[in-house]
C-alpha cells in the first residue's frame, strides 16, 4: 500500500517536472507560489479566476491540484503596490532586527568589560 502511494507521488512529481520544463515555464502548486512570492493563497485564487495569471488543473496525489506559473505570479506580485510595501516592510524589519542584535552584542561586550573592571577593584 505504501509503495503504491510512493509510486503515485513520484509519478506526480515527474509530471510536474515535465510541465515545468515545457516551454521554459515553472508551473508550481499554489502552496509553492504562496511561499515563493509572499502572496496569499486567496489572492492567487483571485488572480487566476480573473485571468491575471494562467493556471491549470492536474491530477495530484490528493486529487486535482491547481498549478500556476511561478514567473507570472512573481511578475503580477511586483505590480501590486500593497505586496511590494509588505515585502519592503519585511526587509526593513529584518534590517532593524539585525541592527538591534548588533547593538545588544556591543552592549553585552561593554557590560562584561565593566563587570570585569568592578570585580578587579
Amino acid at each position: 500500500m505504501e509503495r503504491d502511494w510512493d509510486a503515485r507521488l513520484d509519478a506526480w512529481r515527474a509530471e510536474l517536472d515535465v510541465l515545468a520544463s515545457a516551454g521554459g515555464t515553472t508551473w508550481v502548486p499554489l502552496v509553492d507560489a504562496e511561499r515563493e512570492s509572499g502572496v496569499s493563497r486567496s489572492a492567487l485564487r483571485a488572480w487566476y479566476r480573473n485571468g491575471e495569471v494562467p493556471s491549470r488543473l492536474v491530477d495530484g496525489p490528493h486529487g486535482p491540484q491547481r498549478l500556476v506559473p511561478l514567473e507570472a505570479v512573481l511578475e503580477r506580485a511586483e505590480r501590486s503596490a500593497r505586496i511590494r510595501r509588505r515585502a519592503e516592510r519585511k526587509v526593513s524589519l529584518e534590517a532593524q532586527v539585525a541592527l538591534l542584535r548588533s547593538t545588544v552584542e556591543r552592549l553585552e561586550i561593554r557590560l562584561a568589560a565593566l563587570e570585569e573592571q568592578t570585580r578587579r577593584h
